[in-house]
């Protein structure tokens, strides 16, 4: 049936599926994309919204890089909003809530449309291997193809099992089977698995919801977007959503289903993710608080299925039901579905490379939930690396690893790979140390001329954002060139509390302090000119805004990555033996041994490793 060897198979088409099939066969390799169920394409399982706090900065990092997630965020959005825009440009965060059904077929049409690439609905229920080397994938119908590598992205369908209540069942997905096979067989192979748990709330019809007892969330008066590109355009009319409370009433009623909850009762032993618990977990962990916040989400531009944020539950039915009736403007609800938690197999990262390659089985990658995160955003991105690394790998080209400095892409995989996970990872802004220079303004600066040196992002992107990087280059230097008398700019800066200069200065550094924005400056004749003149658009604005204003920070902070890249060039030998060195710690010998870092910036980042081991191994590495 299958007569030729692909270059990749990618196992699973959700988010990171679908972007790991994309970059693949975007790169020139031949690629086919197995799934269970071909209707399922890049099925929003969980919240109908894409982005948020560090998440958009990575749906920015995969659009910059050429992946689809942007583009499809673009076009199925129903409303915009930049998060954090109160605090500095490191932390402003996009976020689109999403019409679930157009998302998946958007998706699955930008994939239909990518050369190369090939679809089949089976499951795949193990690996063919070859001396060491994966060389192909069987298929629950018995069907051999052959490849010269695969990506897993089984999400949560490796041994899935469903919790409703004191009820449980096989499933990788509401009303979906789970995948069996695989984890036996890798197990097998010598790798280390575990069991994670992750859930979701109930479903509910919006006609039966009283919307004029919540506070209404509307979208940002202006909505951005999230692709680089001009093939998306900003939302025109947007959907609201609504935020409501639970109560001691709420809570009351839940807890009496507690003797029946498979998270209490001991039918749940693995972790969820601590940043997005269950309300019954939230309940008991948090009981002095009276309340909690739910954010009703529609599903969709025209459909009345609503997503009850907050509501995440694997309680019985009935409790749902009771509890849920008795918060406000939900007295008259009817479900859709319950919530419901599910357990599934994940494999310890640190068994992979920075390509997110396994170390013991050579073409294989694995990427999304089976590394152990959570999240649409972090899934895609694994997707995309390992797509590419897939790719580079058959075509004997020089692999592809985005640094901590580089992108939060980068932060993401270092921090699986080198340190692990025991629950749900998730992606916060305070995990990227380097997150001023990795804001989701400049995502194309950093990473389009990389996306287009491997293949992937196209020559009209690259030229597209090497215009915007030169206007706001120049814009900068326009401030720095430009003096203002004293009688000029003090009108502004006594309208803004700021203390008024004696002499003619340089406008830049006027513009620098905190509080004197863009809008400000423009009320000089010569600011406005020089932006009609050159015809500079809300993106190249913005840019120059946050280079002026943050520059000593930005500054600072390449500095303090300078010194990261001189670590990440001192790089250590592989299958070095750390057992030789006995004046370093035993944990420290231990840590090194079992994760075999690349370099010594990679070393000191594993925990269980002191500064003094560094030193220790940089004298026997003859440093």
């Amino acid at each position: 049936m299958f007569d030729k060897v692909y270059d990749v198979i990618v196992v699973g088409a959700g988010h990171a599926g679908s972007e790991a099939a994309a970059s693949a066969a975007n790169m020139g390799s031949s690629t086919l994309l197995i799934t269970m169920n071909l209707q399922n394409i890049a099925q929003m399982s969980c919240n109908p919204a894409m982005g948020g706090i560090a998440k958009g900065q990575i749906v920015r990092e995969i659009d910059a890089l050429g992946g689809y997630s942007g583009i499809v965020s673009d076009t199925s959005a129903i409303q915009f909003k930049m998060l954090n825009k109160s605090k500095g440009p490191a932390m402003w965060s996009p976020r689109v809530q999403s019409d679930r059904m157009r998302f998946a077929e958007d998706w699955r049409m930008m994939l239909e449309g990518t050369p190369n690439l090939d679809f089949y609905q089976d499951m795949v229920s193990g690996l063919i291997m070859e001396g060491g080397k994966v060389s192909g994938v069987k298929t629950s119908l018995g069907i051999e193809v052959k490849a010269k590598s695969v990506v897993l992205t089984n999400g949560t369908f490796l041994n899935g099992l469903i919790h409703i209540g004191d009820k449980n069942f096989g499933g990788g997905r509401a009303g979906e089977r789970a995948a069996t096979g695989i984890t036996e067989q890798l197990v097998d192979l010598g790798f280390q698995s575990g069991r994670m748990k992750t859930g979701t709330p109930p479903r509910v019809d919006g006609r039966s919801l009283d919307y004029s007892k919540m506070s209404e969330q509307p979208g940002d008066e202006v909505p951005e977007k999230f692709s680089y590109s001009n093939i998306t355009k900003p939302l025109t009319k947007q959907r609201s959503c609504y935020m409501t409370y639970t109560s001691t009433l709420v809570h009351d009623l839940l807890r009496e289903g507690f003797d029946r909850s498979p998270m209490f009762n001991g039918r749940i032993k693995s972790l969820g993710p601590r940043y997005c618990p269950s309300i019954e977990d939230k309940i008991n962990r948090f009981a002095d608080k009276d309340r909690h916040q739910l954010f009703i989400e529609p599903e969709g531009w025209n459909t009345c299925e609503v997503y009850v944020n907050g509501f995440s539950t694997s309680l019985p039915e009935d409790v749902q039901f009771k509890a849920l009736r008795s918060v406000v403007g939900f007295e008259k609800v009817k479900f859709f579905r319950p919530g419901y938690a599910i357990e599934y197999d994940y494999f310890p990262p640190t068994q992979l490379k920075h390509t997110l390659e396994t170390k013991l089985v050579e073409g294989l990658y694995f990427a999304g939930q089976i590394n152990g995160t959570t999240g649409y955003e972090e899934a895609a991105s694994q997707g995309l690396m390992a797509g590419i690394n897939a790719s580079l790998k058959v075509q004997e080209r020089e692999e592809f690893v985005l640094k901590r400095n580089e992108a939060y892409i980068g932060v993401l995989i270092d921090d699986l790979i080198t340190k692990g996970t025991e629950e749900p990872y998730r992606m916060f802004t305070s995990r990227a140390e380097y997150r001023t220079l990795l804001r989701q303004d400049n995502a194309d600066f950093r990473l389009t001329p990389k996306g287009y040196e491997i293949g992937l992002a196209s020559k009209a992107r690259l030229i597209r954002m090497e215009d915007k990087h030169n206007k706001s280059d120049k814009f900068v230097q326009f401030f720095k060139d430009l003096s203002v008398k004293a009688d000029v700019i003090n009108p502004i800066l006594e309208s803004k509390d700021s203390a008024v200069v004696n002499q003619s200065g340089k406008l830049f550094k006027v513009f620098a302090r905190p509080n004197i924005e863009m809008d400000d400056v423009r009320k000089i004749e010569e600011v406005e000119q020089y932006i009609s003149e050159n015809d500079l658009d809300r993106e190249i604005i913005e840019q120059t805004e946050i280079q002026v204003k943050y520059s000593g920070y930005i500054e600072k902070e390449k500095n303090n990555a300078d010194k990261l890249t001189r670590l990440e060039d001192i790089k250590i030998p592989a299958n070095y033996d750390y057992s030789q060195i006995k004046s370093m710690s035993f944990e420290a010998r231990e840590k090194l041994r079992k994760i075999q870092p690349t370099s010594i910036s990679q070393a000191s980042r594993i925990s269980g490793v002191s500064p003094n081991d560094i030193s220790v191994l940089l004298v026997y590495m003859g440093r």
